[in-house]
């Protein structure tokens, strides 16, 4: 009997230093991934318009595609981890993104990409927010911030690398080849991601179906006016009933949870918690900020400074390169000192580096003169990628960790929709595309308003607690209306 026990394949269970260390390795690479692609398109964006002809729909299309899709199915992506295992919905997540990637990068017209990229932002809806869940789950609340802040500066390398990534490939391949990328790094990550991550499910043993489509369709309402607002005008009947519908829509999501869900998939009840709210709030108007800023900027060093996709990433590199440095350190530190300090000194650098930019930008300004604007600006994002993280995890119970982070990437998301559509709709009304000084005479305006909104976003940092409170009881489970799950609930 000892002889067959010891030949018997039984598999050991992997160390905790181990797993954790492949947790934060495969989260990482798998928030990379995400947040690469939310960038990497932008340096391409002037080689995309020359190949296809694009209009600035289609480019505002390329990018808010994934966005979209992305913003309004992350609240599913998280359900779905929780009812059917977190790992096993991260390598289905995965496998879709790889795909998508592909399908991208063979995409012979404009409509073909954005359709790729619809796909895209699909399997980055499962992907992103199961990253931070199996890093909440696998480490305790005291070194969960170094942890999401080792997360939050690999994001940040997404960041980063994506203008000068998407700047060399461009240049010295094609722009097809900022997808193929992709498509090694996803096979490489299945099979390694299905062995070393530990599987984990939420608290809720049945789907939410009835909250994943009302949510669904009224984000698709919300976010959708915004984007077609330049095109079609905010007074449209399109623009104006997809309005409607978002609202309707969102309302009747809220009443379901609120009242008739049997396991809510949203605990409406986080939202009275002060450090959940204003997280949330703050990662809406970061990503409103940011992506709106960067998706006009990209453009500003090609279009309007005359350098070409390379050079352009290059030089962005000062702004879009400090979360490499400071966000791991950022997330350790609020470990000691809370998060709401880093949220409001990011959000305001991030404020002033962008309104100094605006302020600097002419036709053919100076490199020299940009780079103090983009570095503060670029400090000011890294200090606020790991901290909102860490304030909406540890802010709910462990079992929660998807939802929070589920709801934190669905704002996230819809912030960088709005955030692209209006700085679009700026630009459009004081510059367009005719000549470099039109362009600038555009652009200005446009990162006026992003540097607004971050000062926005700052006010709302101010109203979050010193310290992220103890978690306290799971609203979902002592709000559910079995009696089991009200016996469940008793903890947290």
């Amino acid at each position: 009997m000892t002889d067959t026990t010891a030949r018997a394949p039984v598999q050991q269970p992997t160390p905790v230093p181990a797993r954790r260390t492949w947790t934060v390795v495969l989260a990482g690479l798998g928030a990379l991934l995400c947040s690469l692609d939310v960038v990497v398109v932008a340096t391409a964006l002037p080689s995309l318009r020359a190949d296809f002809g694009a209009s600035l729909s289609d480019l505002e299309w390329t990018i808010n595609a994934y966005n979209l899709v992305f913003a309004c199915l992350t609240l599913t992506g998280a359900a779905l981890g929780d009812r059917f295992g977190r790992r096993r919905m991260y390598v289905a997540g995965l496998a879709v993104f790889t795909l998508a990637s592909a399908l991208a990068a063979l995409a012979g017209g404009p409509g073909q990409l954005i359709g790729a990229r619809v796909l895209q932002g699909a399997g980055a809806a499962v992907l992103l927010p199961l990253t931070l869940t199996l890093i909440s789950e696998a480490f305790p609340a005291e070194k969960r911030g170094v942890a999401i802040g080792v997360w939050g500066g690999v994001t940040g390398l997404g960041v980063a690398a994506g203008p000068v990534l998407g700047g060399a490939v461009t240049e010295g391949l094609s722009w097809q080849w900022i997808f193929w990328l992709n498509v090694p790094t996803g096979l490489v990550m299945l099979p390694l991601a299905a062995l070393k991550l530990r599987e984990s499910h939420g608290p809720c043993p049945q789907l939410d179906v009835v909250g994943l489509l009302l949510a669904a369709v009224g984000l698709t309402g919300l976010a959708w006016a915004p984007v077609r607002a330049p095109q079609a005008g905010w007074g449209s009947a399109e623009v104006l009933g997809a309005l409607a519908v978002g609202v309707l829509f969102t309302t009747a999501f809220l009443g379901w949870e609120r009242s008739r869900a049997r396991y809510p998939m949203l605990p409406l009840g986080y939202f009275r918690r002060r450090a959940f709210s204003t997280a949330n709030g703050v990662a809406f108007l970061t990503f409103m900020s940011l992506l709106g800023s960067l998706f006009m900027i990209t453009q500003l060093f090609q279009l309007g400074l005359g350098n070409s996709p390379l050079q352009a990433g290059v030089r962005i590199l000062v702004w879009t390169g400090m979360p490499l440095a400071v966000a791991p350190l950022a997330g350790a530190l609020a470990d000691r000192f809370g998060n709401r300090p880093f949220m409001l000194g990011g959000l305001a650098l991030q404020a002033a580096g962008l309104g100094l930019l605006a302020w600097q930008v002419e036709p053919g300004v100076d490199y020299e003169r940009l780079v103090l604007p983009l570095i503060v600006a670029g400090i000011g994002i890294s200090m606020v990628f790991p901290t909102v993280a860490n304030a909406v995890t540890s802010s709910v119970p462990p079992a929660d960790a998807g939802v929070a982070a589920g709801v934190n990437n669905a704002l996230r998301e819809l912030g960088g929709v709005f955030g692209i559509a209006v700085a679009a709709a700026v630009f459009s009304r004081y510059g367009g595309y005719g000549s470099a000084e039109r362009f600038v005479d555009g652009c200005g305006p446009a990162l006026w308003v992003s540097a607004g909104v971050a000062a926005v976003g700052a006010l709302v940092a101010a109203l979050a607690p010193a310290r992220t409170p103890a978690q306290g009881h799971d609203v979902r489970r002592s709000g559910a209306r079995g009696t089991e799950a009200s016996n469940a609930g008793t903890g947290g």
